[in-house]
């Protein structure tokens, strides 16, 4: 791969992998409702993972130049982040690091796969894999596109794990002793998630809703 333009995706992709967002909130939300963060870090990247391998295969493109079916999956993943969000935020209250509440956030498969969802099925992220991977990928490396394609989505992956994975132990560190701020943070984090579902579906229903009183 051309040295340089690597060098150049890992600021960027790392200046990304450092906005808070969705993913921070999961990541402290499900960290704080159980005893361990990493099946909910591991899932977010598995959603991430799910993104390199449709990039690689070609799907993506095929479904970003779709605008009707990217707008089927934008809802689908706003009704999710609401869902998830509404969950959080009647969790809110119980979010601790005691042993008597480890398990109030259900089983491990169940965090990993809801942080899958939560990465997975966000069209944001497939249009950051669309958009920004492309730009970084050299047709006169020795390297097939599609190998530095999925190389590339990887070392995103890679980055999100590591940046998530702080950002839970911080969380922890500084909320162990904190009830109330765990609390105040949990809520915080069902807000953000609640609050960008409704984006998500104002972005597809408002334009509708325009057209139709026209």
């Amino acid at each position: 791969m051309n040295p340089q333009l690597f060098l150049a995706f890992l600021v960027v992709a790392a200046a990304l992998a450092c906005t808070p967002g969705v993913d921070w909130a999961y990541t402290i939300a499900a960290g704080l409702r159980q005893r361990s963060f990493v099946p909910a870090v591991a899932g977010l990247c598995g959603g991430y993972v799910l993104h390199t391998v449709l990039l690689v295969a070609g799907l993506a493109a095929v479904l970003a130049g779709m605008p009707g079916v990217l707008g089927w999956i934008t809802l689908a993943g706003a009704g999710y982040l609401l869902w998830l969000g509404v969950g959080t935020l009647r969790s809110w209250r119980g979010a601790s690091f005691s042993a008597d509440a480890a398990g109030a956030g259900g089983t491990q498969l169940r965090t990993f796969l809801q942080g899958m969802g939560t990465s997975g099925i966000n069209p944001k992220g497939l249009l950051f894999y669309v958009a920004l991977i492309p730009q970084f990928v050299s047709s006169e490396a020795s390297l097939p596109v599609p190998v530095q394609s999925g190389l590339l989505g990887m070392t995103f992956v890679a980055l999100a794990g590591l940046v998530y994975t702080v950002v839970a132990l911080l969380s922890r560190t500084l909320l162990q002793s904190r009830p109330g701020a765990a609390r105040a943070v949990t809520l915080a984090s069902g807000i953000i998630m609640v609050g960008l579902g409704g984006v998500l579906l104002g972005e597809q229903l408002l334009p509708f809703l325009a057209s139709r009183f026209q």
